[in-house]
């Protein structure tokens, strides 16, 4: 059974998506370095409010998860993630179409986010398989997936036309089952403190 709901970890809180987290959100985004590596840039209000009713709307065919990401420490939302391609069939999806505010970045945050999404993912979903890509140029985002123990599979050529046109090969890397004691110890390890 697929049935998210709000996650929450020490400092952060996964809230699922709504329009009205827009304007939160707006002003996390306005960092124009985080949609180097994105398909979508946002530069208005508008452009968020269009990013979120896709995801929504992604939603409610049941194919996406969205969350917006809160911060504890910080008391506002610094970003977004999402479950995607998922397959209730096959008990596989991907986590992506994750960014934060640079504010963020190199802090517990996005580790304590991936914790609450693949512990949710294998121990409430049943999942066999948890997928997650990067653009191969995105040095930061890649170190961060190998850091948690994804394995690397390989290099998905031209899998993403960018805003700007650019097409981008990604790296794609994966956790299964078996590996989620490891991984899930991996990640305990990191966010003691």
């Amino acid at each position: 059974m697929f049935s998210p709901r709000k996650l929450t970890g020490q400092r952060i809180q996964l809230h699922p998506l709504e329009l009205s987290h827009a304007e939160g959100l707006y002003e996390s985004a306005k960092h124009q370095e985080i949609w180097t590596y994105l398909p979508n840039k946002i530069e208005s209000l508008a452009d968020m409010i269009q990013l979120l009713e896709s995801a929504l709307s992604a939603k409610e065919l049941g194919s996406e998860y969205p969350f917006a990401v809160y911060d504890n420490e910080l008391k506002r939302f610094v970003g977004s993630t999402r479950l995607l391609n998922i397959s209730v069939s096959n008990r596989n999806l991907e986590i992506g179409w994750t960014w934060y505010s640079p504010e963020v970045w190199r802090t517990r945050v996005n580790t304590e986010c991936k914790y609450e999404l693949l512990k949710y993912c294998f121990e409430e979903f049943q999942a066999v398989r948890v997928q997650l890509k990067a653009d191969v140029r995105n040095a930061r985002s890649n170190q961060a997936i190998e850091r948690i123990g994804a394995t690397k599979e390989g290099i998905l050529r031209q899998d993403r036309i960018l805003h700007d046109g650019f097409i981008r090969n990604s790296n794609l890397y994966s956790v299964i089952n078996s590996e989620w004691p490891e991984v899930k110890n991996r990640l305990e390890h990191f966010l003691k403190d």
